[in-house]
């Protein structure tokens, strides 16, 4: 299964982009401040760049794996591979302070935020352990 995440409205607080499952318009996104960053910086310039809490991760291609999340007490999807970030995962949340570099998934449908987020978060989180379950690559790819 691939992932792909267009960054469509690029705000100096948050950023909206569309989610496609190969090639298939799943949901909104909700990520933090894209400041630029590319996955063929280094970790070095990244953290130089990267404002804690307040950062979308670097555009790139990353695998992804459901694993437990001690946080949400739940499995939910892992990106790996992420430079200058950790435990960065795909999860619901209505606004920028919850995201922590996080992509958060749902309906755009009030300024900078997002609603129906668990439900869309959920029927992600089926689809992808579905793919794993059948031996399938799993990537997200950020644009």
């Amino acid at each position: 299964m691939n992932i792909t995440v267009y960054r469509k409205y690029k705000k100096k607080a948050y950023t909206i982009g569309r989610m496609y499952l190969d090639g298939e318009y799943f949901c909104d996104t909700l990520e933090d401040t894209d400041r630029g960053l590319l996955d063929t910086m280094s970790v070095e310039e990244v953290k130089f760049k990267k404002v804690y809490g307040k950062t979308a991760i670097p555009r790139g291609t990353y695998s992804v794996e459901m694993t437990y999340s001690p946080k949400f007490k739940r499995k939910m999807p892992l990106l790996g591979g992420v430079k200058g970030f950790s435990a960065i995962r795909i999860h619901n949340g209505a606004n920028p302070s919850h995201t922590y570099g996080c992509v958060l998934v749902g309906k755009n449908t009030v300024v900078g935020g997002l609603t129906a987020s668990r439900q869309t978060s959920d029927r992600l989180n089926s689809k992808i352990s579905k793919a794993l379950e059948k031996g399938e690559k799993v990537t997200i790819t950020i644009k």
